[in-house]
């Protein structure tokens, strides 16, 4: 079975493929632009996502060995650091036990949102720098050729507007995050 869905935030991404366990279906593969494969199973499987930096390919193998030594299996890194592990659920199914690399995890998922947004609001900037959402002559136009034209530009206007909008979501995200690992900083 195949499905398609897009993610922003990595933990609402594995929150999701855990429903698609529950309901039975383990995770085979994931491509980049969304396409999730799965295959029907009777075990119980647990996902976790993890995001890592660019690893060079030494320190990537390091990296997969240690996870998988305690059982977990590698489903895909994702150009965008994204790690997606899986493993038979055996009560033990945190990647990050400790404070620490929880803490760290959320320090990654911070600086993935901050580069992220930034990338988005760099992006908006290049698209507004000499441009208006509606083209000038919209605003002269009477009756029906007003409307029609209003309606005909407000999909690219929306698409203008993109940037801006992810930029609000990656701030969502970052924050969150923070919230997180201040909570975690809190405890210790």
């Amino acid at each position: 079975m195949k499905k398609f869905n897009v993610f922003i935030n990595i933990e609402k991404e594995e929150q999701w493929l855990n429903e698609q366990l529950q309901k039975g279906y383990r995770c085979t593969h994931i491509n980049s632009l969304g396409l999730y494969t799965f295959e029907k199973t009777d075990q119980k499987y647990v996902m976790r996502l993890d995001y890592q930096e660019y690893l060079p390919k030494e320190k990537r193998e390091e990296y997969i060995g240690i996870y998988e030594d305690f059982g977990w299996n590698y489903i895909k890194g994702s150009g965008l650091g994204i790690r997606y592990w899986q493993k038979e659920d055996d009560g033990q199914n945190e990647i990050f036990s400790d404070r620490q690399s929880q803490g760290n995890y959320y320090k990654r998922l911070m600086n993935y949102s901050l580069w992220f947004g930034m990338l988005c609001l760099v992006f908006s900037f290049m698209i507004y720098k000499d441009t208006r959402l509606y083209h000038a002559g919209l605003w002269d136009m009477n009756g029906a050729l007003f409307w029609k034209a209003l309606i005909f530009e407000t999909p690219f206007v929306l698409l203008k507007l993109l940037p801006i909008l992810m930029v609000g979501i990656f701030a969502g995200s970052y924050y969150k995050a923070y919230v997180k690992y201040s909570m975690l900083r809190e405890k210790g």
